[in-house]
């Protein structure tokens, strides 16, 4: 990347894609054509949509609680990467106590991150919570309770993080 450059960052998760895994690939075409790389923080329930994910982008990503077993050996439970600088938690948001927001807080408190990514609840949110950045994208392909489906644009470079949820029916 070239000094000064800002990274664009796709975020998603709860894909809950079973069959017709290529179906992802409409997302990625509508809405993160111009993306340098797409995190999906897991429920896939398919490897066609992470290898079609893939073929069109740079990924990253974790496993949710509905993915398939292939989905499990392939990709960690959580993970921290670092981009831009930023140290970057991913996981989830599942298990049997507290909010996924809590879960997701409590998997990396004392991992010194910048930024949580997490799912699970199918709610987009954009907090923080004792100096981290709290991003959950909602889902692009099944909203559930939400009235719209949602993902996340963030976006990074040396000085600053911009991110923005986007609703769409």
């Amino acid at each position: 990347m070239i000094e000064g450059e800002v990274l664009k960052i796709g975020i998603i998760s709860d894909t809950h894609i079973t069959k017709h895994g290529d179906n992802i690939n409409k997302i990625i075409d509508k809405y993160f054509k111009d993306v340098d790389m797409i995190i999906h923080v897991g429920d896939f329930n398919s490897m066609d949509v992470i290898n079609n994910i893939k073929k069109k982008k740079k990924f990253m990503g974790v496993f949710g609680n509905n993915d398939s077993s292939t989905v499990k050996q392939y990709l960690k439970e959580k993970d921290i990467i670092n981009i831009e600088g930023y140290k970057i938690g991913m996981f989830h948001g599942h298990g049997d106590k507290k909010t996924s927001i809590e879960r997701a807080y409590d998997e990396f408190k004392d991992s010194k991150v910048d930024i949580i990514i997490f799912g699970h609840s199918h709610q987009p949110i954009i907090k923080t919570k004792n100096k981290i950045l709290m991003i959950n994208p909602g889902s692009p392909s099944r909203k559930l309770k939400e009235r719209w489906y949602s993902y996340i644009v963030l976006e990074l470079d040396k000085k600053k993080i911009e991110a923005k949820i986007v609703f769409f029916n």
